[in-house]
């Protein structure tokens, strides 16, 4: 038996053409899995490069860029939470099909047939469709794929807002498959089902022609994504729009669409974000009288209560005004840059844990899976400006230090060595100096707010005072470890300030 071969990188022009399902069977065709590239993961550079082209193409279209920075770091860090799992073991997806391949396939259709090819093409986007429209109709695969709709803007960075956990219900819809189609067909398949989904999360591209009639659009995909009364629960498709209009789900768009969730969550902490529908779930589970109406909860639609239909009911979804304005917080421009740059070495850290993850030990990924963890949260307290967010900076700080003395982090800049060698007392000092202060500030916050006073001798209110100490607190660190320029405390208080 000759020895498979090691998968191959994919060349810039079947990068770009993998995005929209447009490669040839006979150059995506493989006769062992070992052999299918990682689509997905080779992905990364294009999803960045389509993502800046988009911002520029809005701004020049729009006159406004595509999103904003603490939706967009909150979409793509959900992305990083449902990749990491696979650090760890296979897909389910994939583990499932082969269980049922290896011991029910009925008979086995040529690997390298372009019939095989094209049939499991639709065999993948008909199972996508109905696994997407169970994950809208029933409550616990809700709970998973709620992550993605939670959003309240629209743009590329939202395709990447995927959950954790939505993987454990999707492989069921699969498995038909495996009775015939060989898993290495199957596996490239359903990457393209996902990398094809991508683009149609924008604003930019409105109305397509007569594709439209064929293929899954951006605008379509919008009026999935609305949470207006005529966008509730249709266009389910992955890539063919087909499905939507054979079984009765379709909606052309129409009206302005307003996205997100029909009930906001208003955060951008990554875990509330993954799991905070799980959380209703339990305490609806609990509250709710009666044996049958408890398993209703879990298994009928995330609308439904005692007395009502399957799904609920459609009049009791809020209506859309015009006037709805998304989540935001009032976060400083230095601090953003702060944000951002963290974000990007734990991207660094992240693309270089998966490269090497078959040399890295358990315990290796599993302490690099916790600081990546700890920095997407620490990054959502941050964005939203919680009374904690230093405190839980400074551990990460602190975390980042003694794993990179422990050798189980590296620089993602192999030159910036030296800087963590003299730079580590120098931060611990100053970081204990800092908690010291915003310790002060809170002990007097606490005692103004049980006294019912403000804090007029200092010109300011308890949470004002808060919020001025921890833009000084990151002006400070921003500017002392990165070498930006000197953000004074009064820049964010200047009404020019940007």
């Amino acid at each position: 038996m000759s020895t498979p071969e090691a998968p191959k990188d994919v060349s810039l022009s079947q990068g770009i053409r993998m995005m929209f399902y447009v490669l040839k069977p006979d150059e995506t065709s493989f006769s062992s899995l070992e052999e299918v590239p990682d689509y997905v993961k080779q992905a990364t550079p294009f999803f960045i490069s389509l993502m800046l082209l988009e911002l520029v193409l809005s701004w020049i279209l729009k006159g406004k860029l595509a999103g904003r920075v603490d939706d967009a770091l909150t979409s793509i860090s959900a992305g990083v939470l449902s990749r990491l799992p696979t650090l760890f073991f296979r897909s389910i997806e994939l583990s499932t099909y082969i269980y049922v391949w290896e011991n029910y396939r009925l008979f086995n259709l040529p690997w390298n047939s372009p019939w095989t090819w094209y049939l499991t093409f639709l065999g993948v986007d008909l199972g996508y469709y109905w696994f997407h429209r169970m994950a809208h109709e029933v409550n616990i695969m809700w709970a998973a794929h709620q992550t993605h709709h939670s959003s309240e803007d629209y743009n590329l960075s939202t395709a990447l807002r995927q959950s954790a956990f939505q993987t454990y219900t999707s492989w069921i819809f699969y498995c038909p498959l495996a009775l015939v189609i060989p898993p290495p067909v199957y596996a490239v398949h359903l990457q393209f089902n996902l990398l094809y989904q991508f683009w149609i999360h924008t604003e930019v591209i409105e109305n397509l022609g007569p594709l439209e009639l064929i293929l899954n659009t951006p605008s379509h995909h919008r009026v999935h994504h609305g949470r207006n009364r005529y966008c509730i629960d249709k266009n389910f498709a992955g890539t063919l729009i087909i499905w939507d209009r054979i079984f009765g789900t379709f909606e052309a768009e129409n009206e302005k669409v307003s996205y997100g969730l029909t009930h906001p969550i208003n955060t951008f902490e990554p875990l509330k974000v993954q799991f905070h529908h799980l959380h209703y779930i339990w305490n609806t589970f609990w509250i709710t009288p009666g044996f049958w109406n408890k398993l209703s909860v879990v298994f009928k639609g995330p609308g439904w209560s005692p007395g009502k239909p399957r799904l609920g009911l459609l009049e009791e979804i809020p209506e859309i005004t015009g006037k709805e304005v998304p989540y935001a917080t009032h976060v400083s421009g230095s601090l953003q840059l702060y944000a951002l740059v963290q974000f990007a070495l734990m991207l660094g850290f992240y693309e270089d844990t998966f490269a090497d993850k078959g040399a890295l030990s358990q315990a290796t990924l599993l302490l690099r899976s916790g600081y990546i963890i700890l920095t997407l949260t620490s990054i959502g307290f941050l964005m939203e400006q919680r009374p904690r967010a230093a405190i839980l900076e400074t551990i990460r700080c602190s975390v980042f230090l003694m794993l990179y003395w422990l050798n189980f982090l590296k620089p993602f800049i192999p030159s910036w060595t030296y800087v963590f060698e003299l730079f580590p007392w120098r931060l611990f000092m100053h970081i204990t100096e800092k908690c010291q202060v915003l310790r002060s500030l809170e002990s007097r916050g606490r005692d103004h707010d049980n006294e019912g006073i403000s804090n007029h001798n200092h010109g300011a209110s308890w949470p004002s005072t808060w919020h001025n100490a921890l833009n000084t607190f990151f002006h400070i660190e921003l500017t002392s470890t990165l070498g930006c320029r000197n953000y004074s405390y009064y820049d964010s208080h200047d009404p020019h300030y940007t």
